[in-house]
């Protein structure tokens, strides 16, 4: 099996053999560059999966990495980490190009779940249009959802929601990151917007067992077999 090749861009030496560490045991091939313009050459030399790109570095930050990425047509998934929590720097993260971001200080396995769930979204080698948990399916390539073998009828909202849902299996996901990612606009005391699909979602494919929706107290929600 080929390993998923993942770049490290941080100028923080300690952070970047602990993320190495974790992030070679569960099965990536990891390399490393200590800034931005270290990072710019290799990407264009090893051709990464996934970079894993801090936002605060001098010189050259995350936030112009990723533009000069994105501008040279280069699509190579990004998941930001950074250490302010402020809607205005994840937005603009996102607004450039980012598939992905992750605020300091974190737990290395959620690090593990979001680069996961990053490259699945991004058909990573071996990605596969059938995404699962439990006796849900989704099939992308023919947008049919069915549940303990039953078609569900979803409404292009609630796909779109569950696809995220699955895509993410297994974190805890805020309702600012579900409002980015299906409704494209900024948490701004919209909760309830994000509330009201997860209940028309849980009437449809969540009405068995075992219960698939999980709400996160103080967070927010995810899918997950148990």
């Amino acid at each position: 099996m080929v390993k998923e090749r993942l770049l490290i861009v941080d100028d923080e030496d300690n952070l970047r053999s602990m993320l190495r560490a974790a992030l070679s045991y569960n099965g990536f091939d990891v390399i490393e560059a200590v800034n931005g313009r270290e990072a710019l050459t290799m990407v264009a030399q090893v051709t990464p999966d996934l970079m894993i790109l801090d936002v605060m570095m001098p010189d050259l930050d995350g936030f112009a990495v990723c533009q000069r990425l994105r501008r040279q047509g280069n699509d190579i998934p990004i998941l930001f980490l950074t250490a302010k929590g402020d809607t205005t720097d994840r937005v603009r993260g996102l607004t450039i190009g980012a598939d992905d971001y992750l605020q300091k200080p974190f737990s290395l396995d959620e690090l593990v779940a979001r680069c996961r769930a990053v490259l699945r979204r991004n058909g990573s080698r071996g990605g596969s249009d059938l995404l699962t948990c439990a006796d849900l399916h989704m099939d992308d390539a023919a947008h049919r959802v069915t549940r303990g073998g039953l078609e569900v009828q979803l409404s292009p909202t609630e796909y779109n929601l569950l696809h995220y849902l699955l895509t993410n299996q297994g974190i805890a996901l805020s309702k600012s990151q579900i409002l980015d990612a299906v409704w494209h606009y900024d948490f701004d005391g919209e909760a309830g917007v994000v509330e009201t699909y997860i209940g028309y979602l849980r009437r449809k494919i969540d009405n068995g067992e075992p219960k698939l929706i999980h709400t996160i107290r103080g967070v927010g929600y995810s899918l997950r077999e148990r």
